[in-house]
């Protein structure tokens, strides 16, 4: 094989052409802005389509913020070291059947850990 041969030459140009070619159209398939032939960058035009996606997609981060900020003040309530759910809901079972008088305060103990 001639390495130096106007076939092998013409051969490497077209294998790099083809893959220029390959690699701008996976660019332009998944959005990213296109090189040209001398290496600069051109910008693709954004379609009304891409213009609504942006939008919804900002509507949408805003409420996964809401989300995120409401799941915090959940889980502070649940984590809350004066959270006594099950503790109420033993002292409910440990009492006695509603007599006439139901104005009486439970009589529950609070465990003090702090």
């Amino acid at each position: 094989m001639n390495w130096g041969s106007p076939e092998f030459v013409i051969a490497i140009i077209a294998v790099s052409y083809g893959a220029w070619l390959v690699n701008n159209w996976i660019r332009a398939k998944h959005g990213y802005d296109l090189e040209d032939e001398f290496g600069g960058k051109s910008k693709q035009k954004d379609s009304a389509e891409a213009q609504q996606l942006r939008a919804e997609n900002d509507e949408l981060k805003d409420q996964l913020e809401h989300v995120q900020d409401r799941m915090a003040v959940l889980e502070r309530i649940v984590t809350d070291k004066g959270y006594t759910l099950s503790e109420e809901i033993e002292a409910l079972r440990d009492r006695p059947a509603p007599q006439a008088d139901s104005g009486v305060p439970l009589n529950m103990k609070r465990k003090d850990t702090a």
